[in-house]
């Protein structure tokens, strides 16, 4: 770690830690007393925060959390881009208010005339005509696969080594040491060993993408149009378009899931690089916080799901749930895609993270450390390496448990929070330029502090 001090690292990082300690007492003893939850926490990736116990949360209202001792904070977490709209962002509150208490009728089974504003809605951003609706971008993917494998009569995907797609078991896969495909490690108890489902290369890799597809069983790929859960990766120039180009010639469907790569625009990935997917999955933040996901299709891939007679799209055939489309989850998508985040929005929010950007590249410059920061639209992250890692393996291989909880704890004890999973920021239509100078004001003083 050039200019880095092991020593001085951890010599601060003791420092932090009795800081955060000293800051959040409540939300320590209510950590110590959550004896009947399993790990403690609500769910268990809850635990995977700095410090050694999570904050708990009081309020929260655009890109601000309040925490049980008092504190707040400017969140560029956001929910790991389920708050992308901002905490209870106005329009979404009063439609899901008039649903709750006027209308009536939070989920009944039945269609809501939302449901068609919002399936036009998405079309007009994404390109794809034909929408459905689940709880949750996992879900999404998980229904979207089995359709891929309806209608091309193969039996596995492909996926990107270190890739996320929530829970999917199929996508725990990355590429070993060796180069060989393995079960993702700390994958929990698989039913199936993914090697045996699914095929895995290295995000921009084409020389290996070609020749994992040549084998002619791989029904489709799925991928975010740059990598996000891992730290953001982003496709080098062309590479997408090679994707498209052998998933048509190979007869493989192209799956684009953007759950987080929608922070690129208000159509995402797939309209800001001008991409082509054959299927398309999102969710979180589309809902403005509450749980919703949806995919859309082709009207060539719906025609071929018709000609399976046998295939129960209508009760128990593994796609759907009783509360998917629901009308509160579906009132709450029209009025968040409706008027929160819109192209004006976006416009706002990619441009704040421009400026975070630029502010953390001109501190790592100053600083002279093998940094390196990524920008995808409206989200930006930095890493402890340089230069940027090209694919999953590399950004895996970069990670520094050290400098990460240095980081997010520096952070959350001077009033900002990051994602606790990795060093991403978000910025919402709250989101303000103070907002991104306090960031910079304590990212310039966690370094300095640092290399002293």
């Amino acid at each position: 770690m050039r200019n880095i001090s092991s020593d001085k690292l951890t010599q601060l990082l003791v420092r932090e830690r009795e800081t955060y300690l000293t800051k959040h007492p409540k939300s320590h003893s209510s950590y110590q007393d959550s004896h009947n939850l399993f790990g403690k926490v609500p769910m268990t990736w809850m635990n995977k925060w700095s410090g050694g116990f999570p904050l708990y949360l009081s309020k929260a209202n655009g890109n601000s959390i309040t925490d049980i001792d008092g504190n707040s904070y400017v969140d560029f977490a956001l929910g790991d881009t389920g708050a992308m709209a901002g905490h209870s962002p106005k329009a979404t509150i009063d439609a899901v208010n008039q649903r709750m208490a006027e209308l009536g009728g939070i989920t009944t089974m039945l269609p809501t005339i939302d449901a068609q504003w919002v399936g036009a809605n998405l079309t007009e951003r994404f390109g794809l005509p034909l929408w459905s609706f689940t709880l949750s971008a996992t879900d999404a993917n998980r229904w979207v696969l089995r359709i891929a494998r309806l209608v091309t009569g193969r039996p596995k995907i492909l996926v990107f080594s270190y890739c996320y797609h929530g829970s999917v078991d199929e996508t725990f896969i990355t590429i070993d040491e060796n180069g060989n495909p393995r079960s993702r490690p700390g994958n929990v108890a698989p039913a199936v060993n993914p090697t045996e489902t699914t095929r895995v290369v290295e995000f921009n890799d084409f020389i290996a993408l070609q020749r994992e597809l040549v084998y002619g069983d791989v029904a489709a790929i799925l991928m975010e149009p740059a990598l996000t859960n891992i730290g953001i990766v982003l496709p080098e120039p062309g590479y997408l378009t090679k994707v498209r180009e052998i998933a048509t010639a190979t007869g493989t469907l192209l799956i684009n899931d953007e759950t987080h790569t929608f922070s690129a625009g208000p159509g995402g990935a797939t309209k800001a690089m001008n991409l082509a997917p054959d299927i398309i999955t999102i969710g979180k933040s589309i809902g403005g916080g509450i749980p919703c996901g949806a995919y859309g299709i082709t009207r060539e891939i719906a025609a071929k799901v018709a000609q399976h007679q046998e295939a129960d799209l209508v009760d128990v055939g593994g796609v759907g749930g009783t509360l998917a489309g629901n009308a509160l989850s579906i009132a709450a998508m029209r009025a968040t895609l409706e008027h929160v985040l819109t192209e004006d929005a976006f416009e706002h929010m990619i441009e704040l993270a421009t400026l975070f950007t630029k502010d953390v590249q001109r501190s790592i410059d100053k600083h002279q450390v093998d940094w390196s920061v990524v920008q995808l639209g409206a989200r930006a992250e930095y890493r402890f390496t340089k230069p940027a890692p090209k694919n999953g393996g590399q950004a895996a291989a970069a990670s520094n448990d050290q400098l990460d909880e240095y980081m997010h704890l520096y952070t959350i004890n001077r009033g900002i929070m990051m994602t606790p999973f990795h060093n991403m920021a978000l910025m919402c239509p709250e989101t303000t330029k103070a907002d991104i100078e306090l960031h910079n004001e304590v990212f310039n003083q966690a370094l300095t502090e640092l290399i002293s």
